[in-house]
Formats: C-alpha cells, sequence, structure tokens
C-alpha cells in the first residue's frame, strides 16, 4: 500500500479518525496490521532509553562447556543415582557374579550358580556333592580373585551349598528329631 509512509502515528486523533473510517474488510488483514501498529507503539512508549538499558548477565547460565545442567546420558543418571544411594559394592559384586562362568571356568559353571550375597558373604550352589567339594577347594583363591576386582574385603567368606533335598519339616511346630521319611516310605 503505496500510503503506509504518511500514515500518522498509532493512537493519534488522526488515527483514530483514519481507523473509524476505514472499509469492512472481510478477511481482516487491515485490522490486523493496525492492531499490531497500536501495540507497537505503546511498546516504544513504554521503552526506556538504549543507553539506560543494561542486560543483566544470569551467573547460573549455561557456557560453552558441560556442565550437571546439561542433558545426561541414562548411563551417567544411573551412575550418579548408584554413587548417591551408595549401591556401588553391591551393584559390582552383582556384574561380577554375573559373569560366573568367567570366574570360575565353563565346567564348575557349568554345576553351580551364586545364589545369594548378603553381609560379605557369597553363597553358592553346587549340583552334586562332588562339585561342592571341588568348590570348597577352590574358595579361599575366589575370594581373593572377588576382593582383587571388587575392593579388599567385599567378599569374607564363600559358603558353599551342595544340591536342594526335600525338607521332611512342615511348619513351625514340628519334632526336631521325628521319624523323618522313614514312615513315609515303609
Amino acid at each position: 500500500m503505496p500510503d503506509d509512509e504518511t500514515r500518522p502515528e498509532p493512537g493519534t486523533p488522526a488515527e483514530e479518525e483514519r481507523t473509524e473510517a476505514v472499509p469492512h474488510d472481510p478477511t481482516g488483514l487491515s485490522l490486523a496490521r493496525e492492531t499490531a501498529r497500536a501495540m507497537g507503539a505503546r511498546a516504544r512508549r513504554r521503552r526506556p532509553p538504549p543507553s539506560v538499558t543494561r542486560r543483566s548477565v544470569d551467573p547460573v547460565s549455561s557456557g560453552a562447556h558441560p556442565d550437571d545442567r546439561d542433558p545426561q546420558t541414562l548411563s551417567r543418571a544411573v551412575h550418579r543415582l548408584v554413587d548417591a544411594k551408595g549401591w556401588a559394592a553391591e551393584v559390582n559384586v552383582r556384574t561380577l557374579l554375573a559373569r560366573w562362568a568367567l570366574l570360575v571356568g565353563p565346567s564348575l559353571a557349568e554345576h553351580s550358580r551364586p545364589e545369594r550375597y548378603a553381609d560379605n558373604e557369597l553363597t553358592v550352589r553346587t549340583d552334586s556333592t562332588a562339585w561342592a567339594t571341588q568348590l570348597r577347594h577352590m574358595a579361599p583363591q575366589l575370594v581373593a580373585m572377588l576382593n582383587e576386582q571388587l575392593g579388599a574385603d567385599t567378599v569374607r567368606f564363600v559358603r558353599v551349598l551342595g544340591p536342594d533335598a526335600p525338607s521332611w519339616k512342615h511348619g513351625g511346630r514340628s519334632v526336631r528329631d521325628g521319624r523323618g521319611p522313614r514312615d513315609t516310605y515303609g
């Protein structure tokens, strides 16, 4: 529009008269332009002079180098959680026990499995008493190897259990030296 340059400043009486004299615009384009000009004029009147305007520096804004407020990878977040909760030793033991075959060898790992780690004691279950005996003989080397990889005194004792046997004790009030399985089989 060529008459844009000759328009009076928004908010002046001449502008208000001109706004009322504009014919109906079905698209609303002229109304949008007039509204934008009026808003701009109000903003310019409220704005302080450029010499007074100072840009404040935010002392906690992120710079060019990474810091704790930047997005983190999931693995780093999990590591921070483990460290904060004090679970590092427990997680390290579980990770190492997940590689049981590398610790004791493939043949022994085939017939034994770690069951529990609590109070610096590792409990291992075997398939037979022969494998339990072999693992008991190997227990001091296993403790030394675990402590070497996990840190001193992480594992103090390895308890080796034989195969699971059925329990004939039922309930808390059973007879301690009762007949047991003999009365069942004959």
